[in-house]
């Protein structure tokens, strides 16, 4: 089965073998710790990372946790980019709260 990594509410698709995933995310890692040379670059290394993250628990945390300071970081700042990227701008009251409101819980 097809593996898929989603950021915001772009998808990529990944292939099917860990072992194949593991060893395109090490490649684009390394690739990318090389960036200054040609055709190598420094967008490699998100990227490396973003693949292992599938298979990774530590890694997986690590993006989660830069997405979220991400988002949280363009909203106020650039709110059509952070639309477009898929971190949608809630209305939470004010309080910058991100927990979800129960029904019966008065707003």
């Amino acid at each position: 089965m097809k593996k898929r990594v989603k950021v915001g509410q772009h998808s990529l698709g990944l292939p099917g073998s860990v072992l194949v995933r593991r060893i395109i995310g090490i490649a684009l890692v390394v690739g990318g710790i090389l960036g200054f040379m040609p055709v190598l670059g420094f967008w490699m290394v998100p990227l490396g990372l973003l693949v292992l993250s599938v298979d990774s628990s530590i890694v997986r945390r690590w993006r989660r946790r830069m997405e979220v300071r991400l988002g949280g970081w363009l909203k106020p700042r650039y709110p059509r980019l952070a639309r477009w990227l898929g971190f949608e701008a809630r209305n939470n009251g004010g309080n910058g709260s991100t927990r979800a409101r129960h029904p019966d819980q008065p707003v």
